[in-house]
């Protein structure tokens, strides 16, 4: 450590201890906040040029240090000093090393409190954006997959127990309809984040005649701060940051945890392509699905981090305190998992090849019987009848050896008197899906207007989030 005080330093007559100063130090994670802070100490500059404690000449020589200071964060050659607790730390002493009294006048009207609030959100501004833009490249793959299999017939499930026959797409658009809320959320989330916390200073405001709201229009936030205490010390935009995450992470995980399934010896639906899967390194014969595993697995990291946050927000006192430090490495590391996975699972997804004459083939022999019941619920018989009655249609061919795929005229007159020789045609699963017309069903029909709601909804989503 060098013997240069800190910046909080003209009240001490020693220097941090090695151990504090160890303990305070967030420059290692910090760091990657340069642009935005680079780009928010240039809006005060402006804002202490306006206020008339900067020169117009001032602050010409503030912005060209600004500059340099940006390049050489960008080719990596901008020099630390150990004793920079933060990036906030080393920008100013870069400028006042550059700049001397002119440099030491930047702080003048704001606080790292505000600071350290300001560029957080702006960069969490830009990291939401860039994980909807994941979550919606896995979303756009899922609904092409459904495109694709509009008319290829599958199990369904609940319970993960073969239920009644679907159309895929059925399937494939409900994992699209959950992804596309993750993008939501995201989108929310940079709505969140866009209120500038630069100009509420250490949590009181300032008796410099400080623009707050020229400083958020500078820096392209959408709003500024209501209270100054509340401006340093509220985190929400992070934790719902964190909680979207959890929440598309769980999406992510429960796709992954069927693709393991259906890519299995067990149910084969699927194939992944070589560039999605990986070897055994015993086995030769080995094709395992580690993408999906994998993202499985990050869910765990990234609702851990959501927890982290909690953990540390729910027993601050107003206003700032040095807990929020631990803020950014939870959040940080959320986006960067995230992204990462997202573009993994959306390669994955849109590569994958689906055998349709296995998804129809795994359709259960006994998957018509709700559709048996609701034909005698048609014929008029009470639910409970008809589904009492069904049930013990189903255990009689069973106990005889037989599928309900089996069964005659005989066998349904013998289940019910309502029942007639024409509901034989409901043991056809296809006829089963296509008769399932209500809102949101799996008939063609209703699969063609999912297709279309996903896709608008879609389209409408990436003209806020932008070119890929």
């Amino acid at each position: 450590m060098t013997g240069e005080a800190p910046l909080w330093g003209g009240r001490f007559s020693k220097p941090p201890a090695p151990e504090v100063q160890a303990l305070g130090v967030s420059l290692p994670f910090d760091r990657r906040l340069w642009a935005q802070d680079v780009q928010a100490t240039g809006a005060h500059a402006a804002a202490l040029e306006r206020a008339g404690i900067l020169s117009a000449g001032e602050c010409v020589l503030v912005d060209q240090a600004l500059a340099e200071a940006a390049e050489r964060f960008r080719d990596g050659t901008f020099v630390f000093d150990p004793a920079d607790e933060d990036i906030h730390s080393s920008v100013e002493r870069f400028l006042t090393e550059r700049l001397g009294d002119v440099g030491a006048k930047i702080h003048a009207g704001r606080s790292r409190n505000d600071l350290v609030a300001t560029d957080l959100r702006m960069w969490a501004k830009g990291a939401a954006l860039s994980v909807a833009a994941g979550a919606h490249a896995v979303a756009s793959a899922c609904a092409e997959q459904a495109r694709r299999h509009r008319d290829t017939l599958a199990p369904g499930y609940t319970h993960l127990q073969r239920a009644q026959p679907i159309l895929f797409a059925h399937h494939l658009l409900a994992h699209c309809f959950a992804l596309a809320r993750d993008v939501a959320r995201m989108l929310a989330v940079v709505d969140a984040a866009d209120v500038s916390p630069l100009g509420a200073a250490a949590f009181a405001g300032t008796s410099l005649p400080i623009d707050a709201a020229a400083t958020a229009e500078a820096l392209g936030f959408g709003a500024v701060f209501d209270n100054a205490a509340d401006a340093v010390s509220d985190r929400d935009f992070a934790l719902e940051l964190l909680a979207a995450g959890a929440i598309l992470a769980v999406h992510l995980s429960r796709l992954g945890e069927e693709i393991v399934l259906w890519t299995s010896a067990e149910f084969g639906f699927a194939v992944l392509d070589d560039a999605y899967a990986t070897g055994s390194s015993i086995m030769p014969q080995k094709k395992n699905p580690d993408v999906a595993e994998l993202v499985r697995g990050k869910a765990g990291r990234v609702i851990g981090n959501l927890v982290r946050l909690l953990t540390v927000m729910k027993g601050l006192p107003l206003a700032y305190d040095r807990d929020l430090q631990e803020d950014k490495e939870a959040v940080f590391d959320t986006v960067d998992t995230l992204i990462l996975c997202c573009s993994a699972m959306a390669g994955l997804v849109a590569t994958m090849t689906f055998s349709a004459a296995r998804l129809e083939g795994a359709v259960g022999p006994a998957s018509a019987a709700t559709d048996l019941a609701e034909w005698l619920v048609g014929a008029g018989v009470p639910f409970r009848e008809a589904h009492h009655a069904v049930g013990g249609l189903v255990a009689r061919v069973e106990a005889e050896g037989r599928e309900l795929s089996s069964a005659t005229a005989q066998d349904l007159a013998a289940a019910h008197p309502a029942f007639r020789p024409e509901a034989l045609e409901r043991l056809d699963p296809r006829r089963c899906a296509e008769a399932r017309r209500s809102h949101g069903a799996t008939a063609p029909e209703r699969i063609a207007e999912q297709l279309a709601r996903i896709e608008t909804i879609l389209a409408e989503q990436e003209g806020r989030i932008g070119p890929a």
